[in-house]
Protein backbone atom coordinates (compact mmCIF):
# COMPACT_ATOMS: atom_id res chain seq x y z
CA UNK A 1 0.00 0.00 0.00
CA UNK A 2 1.07 3.58 -0.65
CA UNK A 3 1.79 6.29 1.85
CA UNK A 4 -1.48 7.81 0.59
CA UNK A 5 -3.47 5.02 2.26
CA UNK A 6 -5.78 6.12 5.02
CA UNK A 7 -6.91 3.99 7.90
CA UNK A 8 -8.10 5.07 11.29
CA UNK A 9 -10.01 3.64 14.18
CA UNK A 10 -13.05 5.58 12.92
CA UNK A 11 -13.06 4.20 9.36
CA UNK A 12 -14.52 0.83 8.53
CA UNK A 13 -11.73 -0.09 6.16
CA UNK A 14 -8.61 1.35 4.57
CA UNK A 15 -8.99 3.83 1.72
CA UNK A 16 -6.26 3.81 -0.91
CA UNK A 17 -5.24 5.63 -4.10
CA UNK A 18 -7.38 8.61 -5.09
CA UNK A 19 -10.11 7.38 -2.75
CA UNK A 20 -7.86 8.13 0.23
CA UNK A 21 -8.72 11.81 -0.27
CA UNK A 22 -12.50 11.45 0.00
CA UNK A 23 -13.10 15.12 -0.81
CA UNK A 24 -11.35 14.82 -4.18
CA UNK A 25 -13.82 12.32 -5.64
CA UNK A 26 -17.59 12.72 -5.64
CA UNK A 27 -19.34 9.43 -4.86
CA UNK A 28 -22.08 9.88 -7.47
CA UNK A 29 -19.39 9.59 -10.14
CA UNK A 30 -18.36 6.06 -9.17
CA UNK A 31 -20.38 4.50 -6.35
CA UNK A 32 -21.76 1.03 -7.14
CA UNK A 33 -23.78 1.12 -3.90
CA UNK A 34 -25.66 4.18 -5.16
CA UNK A 35 -26.33 2.45 -8.49
CA UNK A 36 -27.60 -0.66 -6.71
CA UNK A 37 -29.85 1.43 -4.47
CA UNK A 38 -31.31 3.15 -7.54
CA UNK A 39 -32.45 -0.29 -8.68
CA UNK A 40 -33.47 -2.06 -5.44
CA UNK A 41 -33.29 0.65 -2.79
CA UNK A 42 -36.95 0.76 -1.85
CA UNK A 43 -38.86 -1.34 0.63
CA UNK A 44 -41.42 -2.17 -2.05
CA UNK A 45 -38.74 -3.48 -4.43
CA UNK A 46 -37.16 -5.67 -1.77
CA UNK A 47 -40.43 -7.20 -0.52
CA UNK A 48 -41.40 -8.01 -4.13
CA UNK A 49 -38.00 -9.64 -4.67
CA UNK A 50 -38.47 -11.50 -1.36
CA UNK A 51 -41.78 -12.89 -2.54
CA UNK A 52 -40.24 -13.91 -5.87
CA UNK A 53 -37.54 -15.81 -3.92
CA UNK A 54 -40.36 -17.47 -1.97
CA UNK A 55 -42.00 -18.54 -5.23
CA UNK A 56 -44.59 -15.81 -5.74
CA UNK A 57 -45.15 -15.00 -9.41
CA UNK A 58 -48.62 -13.67 -10.05
CA UNK A 59 -49.52 -10.04 -9.51
CA UNK A 60 -52.44 -10.71 -7.16
CA UNK A 61 -50.40 -13.00 -4.90
CA UNK A 62 -47.47 -10.55 -4.86
CA UNK A 63 -49.81 -7.73 -3.81
CA UNK A 64 -51.53 -9.89 -1.17
CA UNK A 65 -48.31 -11.27 0.31
CA UNK A 66 -46.47 -7.93 0.42
CA UNK A 67 -49.33 -5.74 1.57
CA UNK A 68 -48.43 -3.20 -1.12
CA UNK A 69 -51.07 -1.15 -2.87
CA UNK A 70 -51.72 -2.41 -6.40
CA UNK A 71 -50.48 0.87 -7.89
CA UNK A 72 -47.22 0.70 -5.92
CA UNK A 73 -46.67 -2.97 -6.77
CA UNK A 74 -47.41 -2.38 -10.48
CA UNK A 75 -44.99 0.56 -10.68
CA UNK A 76 -42.22 -1.27 -8.83
CA UNK A 77 -42.68 -4.48 -10.87
CA UNK A 78 -42.40 -2.44 -14.09
CA UNK A 79 -39.14 -0.98 -12.77
CA UNK A 80 -37.79 -4.39 -11.71
CA UNK A 81 -38.57 -5.71 -15.21
CA UNK A 82 -36.99 -2.65 -16.86
CA UNK A 83 -33.85 -3.10 -14.72
CA UNK A 84 -33.60 -6.77 -15.69
CA UNK A 85 -34.23 -8.26 -12.23
CA UNK A 86 -37.52 -9.86 -13.22
CA UNK A 87 -39.15 -10.87 -16.46
CA UNK A 88 -42.78 -11.16 -17.40
CA UNK A 89 -44.11 -14.47 -18.65
CA UNK A 90 -47.59 -14.81 -20.09
CA UNK A 91 -50.07 -17.27 -18.62
CA UNK A 92 -53.75 -17.82 -19.15
CA UNK A 93 -56.36 -19.38 -16.91
CA UNK A 94 -59.12 -21.23 -18.81
CA UNK A 95 -61.78 -18.73 -19.86
CA UNK A 96 -59.73 -15.70 -18.79
CA UNK A 97 -57.58 -13.19 -20.62
CA UNK A 98 -53.83 -13.60 -20.87
CA UNK A 99 -51.98 -12.20 -17.87
CA UNK A 100 -48.31 -12.02 -16.90
CA UNK A 101 -46.43 -13.54 -14.02
CA UNK A 102 -43.15 -12.18 -12.71
CA UNK A 103 -40.08 -14.41 -12.48
CA UNK A 104 -36.59 -13.60 -11.24
CA UNK A 105 -33.96 -13.41 -13.96
CA UNK A 106 -30.36 -14.49 -13.40
CA UNK A 107 -29.65 -10.87 -12.50
CA UNK A 108 -32.43 -10.97 -9.91
CA UNK A 109 -31.27 -14.32 -8.55
CA UNK A 110 -27.81 -12.77 -8.11
CA UNK A 111 -29.36 -10.80 -5.23
CA UNK A 112 -29.49 -14.03 -3.20
CA UNK A 113 -26.36 -13.28 -1.08
CA UNK A 114 -27.73 -9.81 -0.32
CA UNK A 115 -31.10 -11.34 0.57
CA UNK A 116 -29.42 -13.75 3.01
CA UNK A 117 -27.40 -10.91 4.55
CA UNK A 118 -30.48 -8.70 4.96
CA UNK A 119 -32.44 -11.53 6.57
CA UNK A 120 -29.70 -12.24 9.09
CA UNK A 121 -29.13 -8.54 9.76
CA UNK A 122 -32.87 -8.04 10.24
CA UNK A 123 -32.99 -10.90 12.73
CA UNK A 124 -30.10 -9.35 14.66
CA UNK A 125 -31.68 -5.89 14.96
CA UNK A 126 -33.62 -6.76 18.09
CA UNK A 127 -31.93 -10.09 18.77
CA UNK A 128 -35.16 -11.96 18.23
CA UNK A 129 -35.16 -14.78 15.73
CA UNK A 130 -38.53 -14.76 14.00
CA UNK A 131 -39.98 -15.09 10.55
CA UNK A 132 -38.43 -17.39 8.00
CA UNK A 133 -34.99 -18.89 8.19
CA UNK A 134 -32.91 -20.12 5.28
CA UNK A 135 -31.11 -23.43 5.74
CA UNK A 136 -28.81 -25.58 3.65
CA UNK A 137 -30.80 -28.51 2.26
CA UNK A 138 -27.74 -30.74 2.55
CA UNK A 139 -27.14 -30.40 6.32
CA UNK A 140 -30.00 -28.34 7.73
CA UNK A 141 -27.79 -25.57 9.13
CA UNK A 142 -28.75 -21.90 8.80
CA UNK A 143 -27.23 -19.89 5.96
CA UNK A 144 -24.77 -17.18 6.95
CA UNK A 145 -23.57 -14.29 4.82
CA UNK A 146 -19.84 -14.23 4.16
CA UNK A 147 -17.36 -11.95 2.42
CA UNK A 148 -14.58 -13.57 0.43
CA UNK A 149 -12.00 -12.31 -2.00
CA UNK A 150 -11.87 -13.76 -5.50
CA UNK A 151 -9.14 -16.17 -4.33
CA UNK A 152 -11.61 -17.65 -1.81
CA UNK A 153 -10.22 -16.20 1.44
CA UNK A 154 -12.71 -15.12 4.14
CA UNK A 155 -12.16 -11.38 4.65
CA UNK A 156 -13.01 -9.22 7.65
CA UNK A 157 -13.73 -5.51 7.49
CA UNK A 158 -10.31 -4.81 9.04
CA UNK A 159 -8.66 -6.66 6.15
CA UNK A 160 -10.44 -4.61 3.48
CA UNK A 161 -9.03 -1.81 1.34
CA UNK A 162 -11.21 0.36 -0.89
CA UNK A 163 -9.83 1.52 -4.23
CA UNK A 164 -11.41 3.28 -7.17
CA UNK A 165 -11.58 0.72 -9.96
CA UNK A 166 -9.52 2.90 -12.31
CA UNK A 167 -6.86 3.26 -9.60
CA UNK A 168 -6.70 -0.50 -9.19
CA UNK A 169 -6.28 -1.04 -12.92
CA UNK A 170 -3.23 1.24 -13.01
CA UNK A 171 -1.35 -0.21 -10.03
Amino acid sequence: MDSDDVSSDDSAFTLAGRLADRDSVIATQWCAVERAMEVIGTRSAMVLVREAFYGGHRFDELVRRTGLAETVAAKRLRQLVADGLMEQRPYREPGARTRHEYVLTDRGRALFPLFVALMRWGQAIDGERRGADLVHQGCGERLVPAVRCEAGHDVTIDETTAWLVKDLATT
